[in-house]
């Protein structure tokens, strides 16, 4: 320690000694510690000091403890015998030897610093160390060794490359010694010639044995191929391959997997625009083809063109093709197959050589599948090998098939035909349907387009017109098939209106509606959108003129039914279906039910109404009231009722008996049948007992809507509340017993379909707690005898409260004190730091001022010594 530092620690020493004196005669550094109240038996401390007094205390106590401790650590000022066993009695010293000898090689096998890599570890191979082996001290115990190894020894290679010397003399005396002295060394020549002659010994010998070691590998193999051959026949070859290891499934399902076909590439999915563009250029052949048969035009085929022949050609190259396209043949005006007729003059030969029951079996079953290929187009497009001359009724798939081979319909060169052949080749090309068409500008272009083609046909056509003007082929395709959606909507229309209506012409041009309201949607919806509108203000108009509404035409429910197949009914809210969905209900609820007409309108609306529910399970309490007035309609005593009626229906009036059957002898006639939708325009106009057949298929279809309801709004908490009334109508008021049997089977399962109670489920409701009360302002009293103090019941019970408080008060002054003693030690780290670094500074400063002095005195020494 310096003097510097030693003069500092005085001076600290001497100003803590004035402040302390300073502190104790100054009466203004007094700390007084003021109390606000006097408790009674509270014990004060602290109450009165000297502000840092106890600190330097602490202080001091820490410096005499705990720094003692800290300066000792890892010191130690005695020795301890720490050899293992030394003191245990229990061990031999042998056995002490041996553990002390196996803790010594782990301890210097073990790394001290297992983050040190500068650490020197003595590496080994096969028990020796590295280090020694490379030293290349590996000495060869003897010559053999060299020998064996191909090298020469020591003393002849000297000899032949240092020619003897003093230097092997040496060696060879001071391996020798105790012997007698060796003889004169030998001349360089004979040194050389001994060489020579021991080489060509060692190579003989080697020869010798290599010539052995063949003889022996020939005698070897020659003796095993006649044992081989005995051993061939002792083990059978079923116990051989059952040696074999079995393959597992897993090396099973690898090898098949091995096997497997690889995925090939495929062509890629064409677009829509492509798809269309095909079909537009697919198309506009055909109709180029039916032109041209129409004009009675020969086909001219490629191969019957004259080819170049060189004066060469020896006619060698030539093959006879044979050609499949049948010949058309023309008998009593229609057209047949020459190929067809060839297999029926055959069988007819075989018929005549008493071969003939065989094949007119296979006649009739081909005739039967002509027959079958003519009404069922849908089914054998394949096999028709002329669709495209057939009737124009078949669908687009037969023309499409047909159409793959137009040449089989088409007179060539070859077939030579007559004048009769191609005038009915042109008569049929007339009759067939084209195969383009333009999108038509108007309603009426549409309905003159139409006119005079059969159901099929006109689906036809509108199909075509889609396909050769589509949005994607020109630009004011899409406007055009846009008004082509009215024209088709409107088109309809007036098919519903007809006498009878046509609803095979509307089915078929229902899936042309559906594909173009989903090219065109927004077009779609506002043309459905204003039929819907117009239909509801006529109704409004009915309501304000007559005070009373007449059901709708079927054109109108039918535009209902349709617009419910274009646009989804499960939507929440839909522009089209939400619309509709109103109408309906305002159909059922103000329209006055006077006719039977208006009983089938009303049920043909309800089952509508179930339609567009089916999947949202919405609850329409107009059907249920619907039905139920239906129903009453249908009982004849109305004095008592346990129910209420809606309107439009009413418990007495004109029209509350129209349902009651009457004739029970025409009820025993009556048969299920569902009921058709065309009974609607014609039902006024039937006898007695097609009224009654009609009465009771309008109940049988009310009470098939009354199970449907009850499946599904069972799960609704509501069930009972809504089914209640339409059940007191079944049990008590209908006359089943008047009915026909299989009505009575029908009314018993519905019966049982709205009786059968619900599964009971509890409804959600929140967790019950204990109600909250409100707060008092009257303040609450609580007797405290012990001034704050917790008071426990029995002895124990206070000397455990005791212990406790004891406990946490001793475990808080540790804590406390423990963070002091930390922070005591952190000072004293850091006063140690800055004193290393004050003196290490010290020492470098010093070292600089030496260097310095030394600098000065050399550049004084070096000025003399250029002065002298």
């Amino acid at each position: 320690m310096g003097k510097a530092q030693k003069k500092k620690i005085s001076s600290d020493n001497i100003r803590k000694r004035k402040s302390t004196r300073d502190i104790k005669t100054n009466p203004f550094e007094v700390k007084i510690n003021k109390q606000k109240f006097n408790i009674l038996g509270r014990k004060t401390k602290h109450d009165r000091g000297l502000p840092g007094v106890s600190r330097s205390k602490s202080i001091k106590r820490r410096t005499e403890t705990l720094l003692k401790e800290y300066q000792n650590k890892g010191k130690a000022n005695k020795f301890l015998d720490k050899r293992f066993g030394e003191y245990d009695t229990t061990l031999t010293p042998d056995e002490k030897m041996t553990k002390r000898f196996s803790l010594e090689q782990q301890r210097q096998h073990t790394k001290k610093d297992i983050y040190n890599l500068n650490e020197d570890e003595d590496l080994t191979h096969y028990g020796q160390s590295l280090a020694d082996i490379e030293k290349f001290n590996d000495v060869p115990d003897s010559d053999d060794e060299m020998e064996e190894k191909g090298l020469l020894s020591a003393e002849f290679t000297a000899a032949a490359h240092f020619g003897g010397g003093g230097l092997l003399q040496k060696k060879t005396a001071s391996k020798q010694q105790g012997e007698e002295e060796e003889p004169a060394p030998k001349s360089r020549k004979e040194l050389i010639d001994e060489l020579i002659a021991k080489s060509k010994k060692e190579k003989y010998e080697r020869q010798v044995q290599r010539d052995k070691a063949q003889e022996l590998t020939e005698k070897l193999d020659k003796d095993w191929k006649e044992v081989h051959s005995l051993l061939a026949h002792k083990a059978p070859k079923k116990e051989r391959e059952e040696e074999k290891p079995k393959a597992g499934d897993y090396d099973i399902i690898v090898r098949e997997l091995f096997f497997d076909m690889k995925a090939q590439p495929s062509d890629r999915l064409k677009t829509k625009e492509e798809l269309a563009k095909e079909e537009q250029e697919r198309l506009q052949k055909l109709e180029a083809e039916r032109m041209r048969r129409m004009r009675g035009e020969f086909v001219e085929k490629g191969n019957n063109k004259l080819k170049h022949m060189s004066a060469d050609d020896l006619h060698d190259g030539f093959i006879l093709e044979k050609t499949d396209n049948p010949c058309l043949v023309y008998k009593e005006g229609k057209l047949e197959n020459f190929e067809e007729e060839e297999k029926k003059l055959a069988s007819e030969n075989e018929v005549e050589n008493g071969e003939g029951e065989e094949s007119d079996e296979d006649e009739d079953g081909e005739e039967n599948q002509s027959e079958e290929s003519d009404e069922d187009s849908h089914s054998d497009v394949e096999d028709d090998s002329h669709s495209d001359l057939g009737s124009d009724v078949e669908s687009e798939k037969d023309s499409l098939a047909a159409d793959e081979k137009p040449a089989q319909s088409t007179l060539t060169e070859e077939s030579a035909p007559n004048e009769e052949a191609r005038k009915a080749m042109m008569e049929a090309a007339k009759t067939e349907l084209p195969f383009t068409f333009p999108v038509p500008e108007s309603y009426a272009d549409l309905k003159s387009l139409l006119t005079g083609h059969v159901s099929e046909e006109q689906g036809l056509i509108v199909e075509r017109i889609q396909k050769c003007n589509h949005p994607s082929l020109a630009a004011g395709n899409k406007a055009k098939l846009e008004k082509l959606f009215g024209f088709l909507w409107e088109y309809i229309g007036e098919l519903a209106t007809r006498q009878p209506a046509e609803l095979k012409t509307i089915d078929k041009m229902v899936p042309e509606l559906n594909e173009l309201s989903h090219l065109f949607p927004e077009a779609a919806c506002s043309c459905v959108q204003s039929t819907l509108r117009q239909s509801m203000q006529e109704l409004e108009n009915q309501l304000q003129v007559k005070g009373r509404a007449s059901f709708p035409g079927l054109d109108k429910l039918l535009y209902i039914k349709i617009a419910g197949a274009l646009f989804p009914t499960s939507d929440f809210r839909h522009v089209v279906v939400t619309p509709a969905l109103v109408y309906m209900s305002q159909i059922v609820t103000k329209c006055s039910v006077t006719l039977l007409r208006d009983v089938a309108a009303g049920l043909f609306v309800c089952c509508l109404f179930l339609d567009y529910v089916a999947l949202s399970k919405r609850l329409i309490p107009e059907v249920i009231n619907f039905l139920l007035g239906i129903l009453h309609m249908a009982v004849p005593n109305k004095s008592t009722l346990g129910y209420t009626l809606v309107p439009p229906f009413k418990p007495s009036a004109k029209s509350s008996d129209l349902m009651v059957v009457k004739d029970k002898m025409a009820a025993k006639s009556w048969e299920m049948k569902p009921l058709s939708i065309t009974q609607i325009q014609r039902v006024e106009q039937q006898d007695e007992s097609q009224t009654v057949n009609f009465k009771l298929s309008c109940i049988a279809l009310c009470l098939n809507l009354c199970k449907q309801c009850a499946s599904l709004y069972r799960s609704l908490p509501s069930f009972r509340e809504i089914i209640n009334p339409l059940e007191m109508l079944l049990t008590s008021h209908l006359p089943v017993s008047d009915y026909p049997a299989q009505l009575q089977e029908l009314y018993h399962k519905v019966l049982t379909e709205v009786q059968e109670r619900p599964a009971s489920y509890k409804p959600l409701e929140f967790e019950k707690k204990k109600p909250v009360p409100l707060k008092l302002f009257t303040p609450k009293i609580v007797e405290v005898s012990d001034y704050g103090r917790k008071r426990g019941g029995t002895r124990q019970e206070k000397e455990r409260m005791r212990l406790i408080h004891k406990h946490k008060r001793e475990f808080k002054g540790a804590v406390r004190e423990i963070r002091k003693d930390a922070q005591f030690l952190a000072r004293q780290k850091l006063s140690d730091i800055m004193e290393r670094d004050a003196e290490r500074k010290r020492k470098v400063k010093m070292l600089f001022h030496n260097l310095a002095t030394q600098e000065g005195e050399w550049k004084v020494m070096k000025k003399k010594k250029r002065k002298l």
